[in-house]
């Protein structure tokens, strides 16, 4: 099974659980049939946004927030003004929610839990839409957004040009896309960033608990063991990390992440809401527990950090575990684990990071990560 970000969104059914006529440019959906939920939303009162030197920022690019494969034909075969003239001429025409938006659903529903007990804090997710898009792409974008009642003020549409630059200003903690060469360049300016997937089928995610799963090494850690086992194999990763267990491992990509979301659980802790509280991390690897799992759990002691759960399969397929915990992302330096996960229905992103990168995994090794 190969997946590409786009096109594992074919024929993909928009999400349960969302407003059923949205479109990815296949119906004649018309605007004025959701007038009244459109009154109600510009009649409500939105929340301020945070500064973003104080909130936790999570960019998303419109093509995982929103199903537009469509329209990314339309631009692949009849070029930019045809695709442009193709927006304008549907932006009245809503999106259907893509591979991302249960994830910004969840960050959402976090933020209002965290306004609850905490009015005056900027300590929250800000959300801002990065797309490559013209400027005339926004109104069907800004339309999308108020039609899923959404609270995404931030936009950067660049018109073609890269959104790295961009991601800095924004003080960016988190960069999803379906554009795998933009998430090394931001991974490669220190920016926490992952290629987003979704299967044709997904399993439900909760709508009141953010769910965020990690992989290990190359994601959460660096990659130095995986390297170990790429270049001596198995028996040798084994003995690397019994000698090295009281070493902690170097940060990965990630860490940053898992920092951000541990700031703000510990805001929920502080009020007595550690049993019910809105976001859970896992750590999911396939190191073995006894074997390799001292060293891992060691090093986020060390870092002063923690995951609400930790699930060390030995090199057992993840799709299974992760149907079970239904996570509204998952990040996972290989492949073959991403699609592990989509096969099973979870939303799964890919951090192309470390030596693994080099030496894609083969189903038939029980790999020590």
């Amino acid at each position: 099974m190969s997946l590409d970000p786009v096109q594992v969104m074919k024929g993909q059914d928009p999400m349960p659980n969302t407003c059923p006529s949205a479109s990815n440019g296949d119906s004649k959906a018309s605007w004025d049939d959701s007038k009244d939920i459109h009154d109600n939303v510009g009649s409500a009162k939105k929340p301020k946004s945070p500064k973003p030197e104080n909130a936790v920022t999570i960019a998303v690019s419109s093509r995982v927030l929103f199903r537009t494969e469509k329209e990314q034909k339309v631009f692949e075969q009849k070029g930019i003004e045809e695709y442009l003239r193709y927006q304008v001429e549907h932006e009245n025409e809503p999106f259907a929610p893509g591979p991302a938006f249960p994830f910004v659903k969840a960050l959402e529903a976090v933020n209002s839990r965290l306004r609850e007990l905490y009015p005056e804090s900027e300590e929250l997710f800000d959300i801002v839409l990065v797309t490559y898009n013209h400027a005339h792409v926004g109104v069907r974008l800004i339309n999308t957004i108020n039609y899923h009642n959404l609270f995404i003020e931030r936009f950067c549409m660049t018109g073609g040009s890269s959104p790295i630059g961009y991601l800095k200003a924004w003080h960016t903690n988190l960069y999803l896309s379906a554009d795998a060469e933009k998430v090394q360049e931001a991974l490669a300016e220190g920016i926490a960033a992952a290629t987003m997937f979704m299967s044709e089928k997904q399993i439900e995610v909760s709508e009141t608990q953010l769910r965020v799963a990690f992989d290990g090494d190359a994601v959460l850690f660096s990659d130095e063991s995986e390297r170990i086992f790429k270049a001596h194999g198995l028996d040798k990763f084994f003995e690397h990390e019994r000698e090295n267990e009281n070493t902690l491992l170097d940060h990965g990509p990630l860490k940053g992440f898992l920092e951000l979301l541990g700031k703000l659980q510990k805001k929920f802790y502080a009020k007595g809401h550690r049993l019910d509280c809105p976001i859970r991390t896992y750590l999911v690897t396939a190191r073995s527990a006894a074997s390799s799992g001292i060293r891992a759990l060691k090093t986020l002691r060390a870092w002063g950090l923690e995951t609400d759960e930790a699930l060390f399969l030995a090199g057992a397929p993840k799709g299974p575990m992760l149907e079970k915990i239904r996570p509204h992302i998952y990040f996972d330096d290989q492949m073959f684990h991403v699609e592990g996960a989509v096969e099973m229905g979870a939303i799964a992103a890919h951090v192309p990071y470390g030596i693994a990168q080099k030496y894609p995994h083969k189903k038939s090794t029980n790999a020590g990560k």
